[in-house]
């Protein structure tokens, strides 16, 4: 198995707790400029709502907290979405990670831990999802950690007052072990 960097965060369920972490983290403008969903404004009353859902509805989608495992600090969040069980595979929801815990590592090391519950612990044999075209830094992260660009969506989303491309990526099961086993 490969060296990695070895940060001390941990990934656990959302509770009603978090809250206000996460109601800043999903209002923050700069964010959403590097994703395929939009920006809405989000008050605390539909956050909380919203949580209780990620808490109790996770059927087709797990949410979980990032935690620094010295502080138990929640740094950011990451998601997997539209779960098909049937065809064992899931989409990447992506990952959100407060301004001043990013450029760290963290994001990386906890989408390493996600993706190793969907392949060792949901016996997944897919994981994908879409990234905007101009976001180097995701696009590398997920190429680090195996996924592969299927092919380039235009004008998949509309922000800013234009349309935006997307690359559609995914991991396989297969893929993961050979990376994981250094092969």
């Amino acid at each position: 198995m490969k060296k990695e960097k070895n940060f001390e965060l941990y990934l656990r369920a959302f509770e009603l707790t978090d809250l206000e972490k996460l109601n800043a983290l999903r209002n923050d403008d700069e964010a959403f400029l590097y994703t395929c969903g939009n920006k809405f404004f989000i008050s605390k009353e539909y956050d909380r709502k919203w949580i209780e859902d990620k808490i109790f509805n996770n059927q087709y989608q797990i949410y979980l907290s990032i935690c620094l495992s010295d502080t138990k600090e929640l740094i950011g969040y990451i998601c997997i979405i539209d779960i098909d069980y049937r065809n064992r595979k899931a989409q990447w929801g992506g990952i959100n990670i407060d301004k001043n815990s990013s450029g760290k590592g963290y994001a990386t090391k906890a989408a390493s831990l996600m993706i190793k519950f969907v392949f060792e612990e949901l016996g997944f044999n897919k994981l994908y999802g879409y990234v905007i075209e101009s976001h180097s830094v995701s696009i590398r992260m997920l190429e680090k950690l195996g996924f592969v660009k299927e092919g380039l969506i235009h004008d998949f989303v509309y922000k800013k007052n234009q349309f935006h491309n997307a690359y559609f990526v995914s991991l396989l099961k297969d893929e993961y072990n050979i990376k994981l086993n250094g092969k």
